[in-house]
């Protein structure tokens, strides 16, 4: 498997499998924009310092392929269309080799004296660039373009930090999901010691992923097959009868090396009937990612500045942990939501339709948030809730569908 092959709904071994080989190949450079060459549709670094690190001595000048989320940076940073600049380096690369060469090198003229006149000047900006090493003789990977002064908190970091904050609070807890793109890592937790009941939130609502098709949306964008077959094995039906309707609290964090978000932690409601995890946004921790100035060079950051920013996290998710996997914490929760699920939602397409709207869902995202809200049989708010968690797990970008668990409360609300 590639180093930056998308892994979603991952387990734990898989995941930390994923990030120690990433951290292995992984290189970090401040380098003058006067070093870096569009060639071909990569980006060519050339005067770059070696890096000496436990791997040896390793060549930074070079060959990078950038991947999707790096030409972004690299878009943001030059002022250019991220879409256009994509389309060029797949379809036109010699106009991305122009269009990146000359807004970093500048433009210049030889005059009849001989002399060299100055059209448009050199970039004189220095950028962080994050690489992961080329194997086997292949060019290696850009991941990123951003500012010198971007605060580095790797994913593997981050884990580590918030898996210590999870011991301080002394709660017991299981991960029970990870994703991992190019651009960020999501990772959702909850306690199967502390639950509640909720029977006007889950009332009437059964498993959407009884239905064997949208059992085959789910698994289409599962790429760790251990966690497939824990899906499909997993109370595949929904609850036995006589069951309770259950819910037990959890929390979700998350991070971007490459500067596509920040560290994230936010509580959620787990729904273990259909792996639902209704999150509560507005109850979030968020840290951007913004350190000192770095000077050129290979980044090595003191082993104190980031064992302080790791302490950090670490007691943040320690004292968010005990908060939010408390049994006071979930009552509290569980009670704002059973006031407002039983509100009826009598006619379902024009409801996701307006509601689509007013949340910024797309054509598709509707028609399969309504398709998961008839499988659902719950004609009510939290029905439009549900549909929406569940829905989301079918969505192959995991940061998108992130996001469409942050809109499902709010959904709830509009839907009364």
């Amino acid at each position: 498997m590639s180093l930056t092959t998308p892994v979603r709904n991952a387990g734990f071994e898989h995941m930390l499998h994923m990030l120690r080989a990433q951290n292995a190949a992984k290189i970090d450079v401040v380098a003058p924009a006067t070093t870096l060459r569009a060639r071909g549709g990569a980006i060519e670094l050339s005067g770059v310092e070696p890096v000496v690190d436990g791997h040896g001595v390793t060549l930074v000048d070079g060959l990078y392929v950038p991947t999707t989320t790096a030409d972004a940076t690299i878009a943001t940073k030059l002022g250019i269309g991220s879409k256009y600049l994509r389309f060029m380096r797949t379809e036109r690369p010699d106009l991305f080799d122009a269009n990146v060469n000359g807004l970093l090198h500048g433009k210049y003229k030889r005059t009849a004296e001989g002399t060299t006149r100055v059209i448009y000047p050199a970039d004189s900006r220095s950028f962080l660039l994050r690489l992961f090493r080329g194997q086997d003789g292949e060019p290696g990977v850009l991941r990123a373009l951003l500012s010198d002064r971007f605060g580095m908190v790797d994913n593997l970091d981050l884990l580590t930090a918030v898996l210590d904050g999870i011991r301080q609070a002394d709660v017991q807890v299981e991960i029970r999901s990870c994703d991992l793109t190019d651009s960020s890592m999501h990772c959702k937790v909850y306690s199967p010691a502390v639950e509640r009941l909720a029977p006007h939130l889950l009332a009437g609502y059964r498993n959407p992923f009884a239905d064997p098709v949208l059992e085959a949306d789910r698994q289409r964008v599962t790429t760790d097959l251990d966690v497939g077959r824990r899906l499909a094995a997993a109370e595949g039906l929904g609850y036995e009868p006589g069951s309770e309707p259950v819910v037990f609290a959890g929390f979700r964090f998350s991070n971007s090396e490459v500067g596509s978000g920040s560290v994230t932690l936010k509580p959620e409601l787990y729904v273990q009937i259909c792996r639902n995890g209704l999150t509560l946004p507005a109850l979030s921790f968020r840290k951007v990612h913004l350190g000192q100035r770095m000077e050129g060079g290979t980044v090595s950051w003191s082993q104190d500045t980031v064992k302080k920013q790791l302490d950090v996290i670490a007691a943040q998710a320690r004292d968010h942990v005990r908060e939010w996997l408390s049994p006071a914490f979930l009552a509290r929760q569980v009670a704002k939501l059973e006031e407002q699920a039983g509100a009826p939602v009598t006619e379902p397409q024009a409801a996701v339709q307006v509601l689509g709207r007013e949340l910024g869902f797309t054509e598709a995202e509707r028609e399969g948030v309504l398709r998961h809200f008839i499988a659902g049989a719950q004609p009510t708010a939290a029905g439009i809730a549900h549909a929406i968690t569940s829905y989301s797990q079918t969505v192959a970008d995991p940061a998108r569908a992130d996001a469409l668990d942050d809109l499902a409360l709010r959904a709830m609300a509009l839907a009364r």
